[in-house]
């Protein structure tokens, strides 16, 4: 089969030609299975186009006009790209692992059909987006076996966050009070007076007034983060509750990452220009977000990862070398 580190595109498409022509049937299925998710993913109408647009569409173009900046969801278009990359990166331990299809699949696949027809039933698209990663699952188990559904689990779960979810935005507004609250203490403290009265951030002088919208504390950033923490824990991490635990709190990364760059808009509204800490910085302060947040989730990784016994060892043989002298 070659070298694991030059493995590469071509080799794996004389590997697929070979496995086409050593099981054929296999070969045929997964064709079928391909074509099947295609038709009804992509060609099949079911569903309403939008409030304010007659006729139908298919999953696929439901899903592409809900992935829209309008709807906070714009992110899930990569989604996709991303799974298909988790695939590739695991290539070579997809290659190696022991292949023997499993009527367990059958299951997974029973339940993914179960959700698309309860889409069409209900005519939500979103139980419909659903069960694409039951069915994409449940045919590798089928196919290949354990040892490569194992594999691709990951994956085949992060297809999730196609399902938009803006509609929830209402559920996140707790957290503009949080945010609020914490950026007016925070001024406070440098020396900024500022009353924080609701979501509303007021100048003490009246210089500035500032609103702190759901888009600035709501879905977007949090499923984002969320994204990023997910693909982070699986890369990185070995053990299961260190996955869980830090994926739990994600959620406090992008509360971290918000506040921060929402306090930046206060220090440039105080000391440089209010007009253009509305504007353009506004606009372009999403950039803060992101590095605040992902230092938040490196520094509470590196927490969870210490070895507090060694920590404490090291730390009594340095009291004994200490004493000793």
């Amino acid at each position: 089969m070659g070298d694991s580190k030059t493995f590469g595109l071509a080799d794996w498409l004389k590997a697929a030609g070979r496995w086409v022509k050593r099981d054929p049937i296999a070969a045929l299925l997964l064709c079928s299975i391909l074509g099947t998710l295609v038709y009804f993913f992509g060609f099949l109408h079911l569903f309403v186009k939008g409030t304010f647009v007659s006729g139908l569409c298919s999953t696929a173009a439901w899903a592409w006009q809900a992935w829209t900046p309008a709807m906070n969801q714009e992110h899930s278009k990569l989604v996709p790209f991303i799974s298909l990359g988790l695939v590739w990166y695991h290539r070579e331990k997809i290659r190696q692992a022991p292949k023997q299809g499993s009527n367990k699949g059958l299951i997974f696949i029973a339940i993914g059909i179960l959700l698309f027809v309860l889409s069409a039933r209900c005519l939500q698209p979103r139980f419909a987006l659903a069960s694409l990663p039951f069915l994409i699952y449940g045919s590798v188990l089928f196919l290949w076996g354990k040892e490569v559904a194992r594999i691709v689990l990951f994956p085949c779960a992060f297809l999730i966050f196609l399902i938009p979810v803006a509609v929830i935005e209402q559920a996140t507004f707790r957290l503009q009070f949080i945010i609020t609250g914490v950026i007016g203490f925070l001024s406070n403290l440098v020396g900024i007076k500022i009353d924080a009265i609701g979501t509303t951030l007021t100048a003490a002088d009246n210089s500035f007034n500032f609103a702190i919208a759901e888009g600035c504390s709501g879905i977007r950033s949090l499923i984002a983060m969320t994204m990023i923490t997910a693909i982070y824990v699986h890369l990185t991490q070995e053990k299961l509750w260190k996955k869980g635990v830090i994926l739990a709190f994600s959620i406090v990364f992008a509360i971290a990452g918000n506040i921060g760059r929402l306090f930046t808009v206060i220090l440039v509204a105080r000391f440089i220009d209010p007009k253009l800490a509305a504007g353009i910085y506004h606009n372009y302060s999403g950039y803060i977000f992101f590095p605040i947040a992902l230092v938040a989730m490196l520094l509470f990784s590196k927490l969870i990862n210490l070895k507090f016994g060694e920590a404490v060892a090291r730390a009594h043989e340095r009291e004994s070398v200490t004493y000793d002298y």
